[in-house]
């Protein structure tokens, strides 16, 4: 495990800790962090099931890979499988996010795998978000009402497609269409494809190739930029209600 000494300090480091807060936090010794690091010994199988938990990075990637290599706002290539390295962070050790501007979102297609373009992006502090990646993508038109037009969506990255859960939201960016906010239904196992529903019924459900998925990322939170008046807020209220219904009806279906 020639990578894992090295690594043990990188990701010390990017969290600007001493090797005593850094033993804190991960329920070790001092000493232990020390002689990892130094190359003095290696972590056994439950040192490194701490470290992977801790980071949320696979267990493979902290042992085969140099993450000196990555930058703190990068990713990892690992064969044909793209990993976002998670620690991003402020001065005072805060999870930040992405924020992609709406003005510069239709070049995230050509710039979401591209290092230095993900580092430019500007960042926010939302400490209410749960563990993992998280950006925040802009919202355009009204196909998914009743989140609005120029609204932002702040979603957490998957790692595996399989993980979806059906009639939840999350951002797509693909191929053809490049980013946009769907319900989704898996069709992995039928169709090699996933089904994006727009909650605006004007739009037409379509299929798009699983091998044309760039990148998914599940909904965290909306953050809204327009005030809702009255009537919006009603309407709203009634679409909620008959999706939830939809849902409830679709799931007893499959029970019956």
């Amino acid at each position: 495990m020639k990578n894992i000494q090295a690594n043990i300090k990188h990701l010390r480091s990017l969290r600007q800790f001493s090797q005593e807060r850094f033993a804190d936090e991960l329920g070790w010794s001092r000493s232990m962090v020390g002689s990892y690091e130094e190359g003095r010994s290696e972590p056994p199988i439950d040192r490194l099931i701490d470290l992977s938990n801790y980071f949320k990075l696979p267990i493979d990637i902290l042992v085969k890979n140099d993450l000196r290599k990555a930058k703190d706002t990068s990713f990892i290539q690992i064969g044909s499988q793209r990993v976002l390295f998670p620690i991003t962070v402020s001065e005072a050790n805060e999870d930040l996010i992405e924020i992609i501007p709406a003005k510069a979102s239709a070049g995230y297609l050509s710039g979401y795998d591209d290092p230095e373009y993900i580092e430019q992006l500007q960042k926010i502090k939302l400490p209410f978000l749960p563990t993992g990646t998280h950006r925040a993508f802009p919202i355009k038109g009204d196909s998914m009402l009743p989140v609005k037009d120029g609204s932002f969506i702040v979603a957490k990255f998957m790692e595996d497609v399989n993980d979806i859960k059906n009639g939840r939201t999350y951002i797509i960016l693909t191929k053809e269409d490049g980013l946009v906010y769907k319900r989704v239904q898996n069709l992995i196992n039928e169709k090699q494809s996933l089904l994006l529903s727009s909650d605006n019924k004007v739009y037409k459900p379509y299929e798009v190739p699983i091998q044309n998925v760039l990148e998914l990322w599940e909904f965290t939170c909306c953050i809204n930029t327009q005030e809702y008046d009255e009537k919006e807020l009603k309407m709203s209220s009634i679409m909620s209600m008959f999706q939830e219904l939809k849902i409830e009806l679709e799931a007893v279906k499959k029970m019956a």
